[in-house]
């Protein structure tokens, strides 16, 4: 199955549905090994989740000052447990970057040791590589939405104007187009500025790279990926919706069979079990599509360096060519994949390989 696919997934330029088909085509074969991957920092977050959502339950109904404060507490907890597993969850996925690009180029297996080793060796540098990236991501929904909101007050603003001495169905059309537009754009630059870093931990980790140097890789890398980055983004937001949709509802007809009220405007009311059932499933549809944006964004990565750096071509010289002898000088050329994690000074290429492949 594993050379089967190998044979499936040609080195050549991928357009945004060839990205998920391919995404999915390599999920389904290794569906538990990457849950298991994608586990560990969705569990955390999942616990840090359910005792934010219960304590700030609690914390609206308790009238004690003494457990006023704890909740208090409780509820700064949970939020910091969520907040160790999302950057958890960007070091993770950068260890299983190298084993997924191993694996497409090399056909080597997928495992979860394999990919906690990567991250072991580079666990200081992945983690404030992903404090940078969540910094940015930040920044950049910030940016967005100070914008989005300038313009579409704006458009609401012309739209009343409008209203004074044009018909209202053209005032409707205009008003709606009009927000549709610039929440459309807003999206495009959010993405567009969230692009800018993803390829951080697959420079990293792949080409053996530094912090900053992977930060300013990734930049030059990720020209022209926006609209596959928001098709692989959609996609995974709308299955991991309707992950959560199927095991939602039972839950929910459960809860309304028992007289809790589901309305969204009254959460304090609903009982313990219900808020932490519906948490641990939000993130259980979270653990099962984790592993699309590590598939995702690994593809993503090796189609930016066929498309800008010949990728292919050097890939294939590695495989047809008798091995380089060991050179006591760095090469000008990046590898395709690095021995190993940087060392200082850097070290020549390793003996035996071909452009530092294997």
């Amino acid at each position: 199955m594993s050379a089967l696919l190998a044979n499936q997934l040609p080195l050549a330029p991928l357009a945004a549905g060839n990205l998920n088909d391919r995404a999915v085509r390599l999920y389904r074969p290794h569906f538990f090994v990457l849950i298991r991957i994608a586990a560990a920092p969705v569990l955390l977050a999942a616990a840090g989740s359910v005792l934010q959502a219960v304590s700030l339950r609690q914390l609206t109904a308790t009238s004690s000052a003494m457990s006023l404060a704890l909740y208090a507490v409780l509820v700064f907890a949970g939020f910091l447990l969520a907040m160790a597993g999302t950057v958890f969850s960007f070091i993770v996925m950068g260890g299983a970057t190298r084993n997924l690009v191993t694996h497409l180029l090399w056909n080597e297996p997928v495992s979860a040791r394999a990919t906690y080793s990567a991250v072991h060796s580079r666990f200081a540098g992945l983690f404030g590589a992903a404090l940078l990236m969540l910094l940015w991501l930040g920044l950049a929904m910030s940016i967005t939405l100070v914008i989005w909101y300038i313009v579409l007050a704006m458009v609401i603003l012309g739209s009343i104007l409008l209203a004074q001495f044009a018909p209202m169905w053209l005032v409707v059309v205009i008003g709606v187009a009009g927000s549709l537009a610039i929440s459309i754009l807003a999206l495009w630059l959010l993405f567009f500025m969230a692009s800018r870093i993803a390829y951080v931990p697959q420079a990293m980790l792949v080409e053996g790279k530094g912090v900053f140097e992977a930060m300013s890789r990734s930049f030059s890398l990720a020209s022209g990926n926006v609209r596959r980055l928001m098709a692989l983004a959609l996609f995974a937001f709308f299955a991991s919706y309707s992950a959560l949709m199927i095991l939602i509802v039972p839950l929910g007809w459960f809860g309304y069979l028992n007289g809790i009220d589901l309305s969204p405007f009254d959460q304090t009311q609903r009982p313990a079990w219900y808020t932490i059932g519906y948490n641990v499933i939000l993130q259980w549809s979270q653990l099962l599509l984790a592993p699309v944006w590590m598939l995702g964004l690994s593809l993503l990565y090796v189609d930016e360096r066929v498309r800008h750096e010949g990728y292919d071509i050097e890939l294939m010289a590695a495989r047809q060519l008798s091995a380089m002898p060991e050179l006591a000088v760095a090469s000008p050329l990046a590898p395709a994949l690095s021995p190993g994690p940087p060392k200082m000074p850097p070290p020549p290429m390793a003996t035996g390989s071909v452009l530092g492949l294997k």
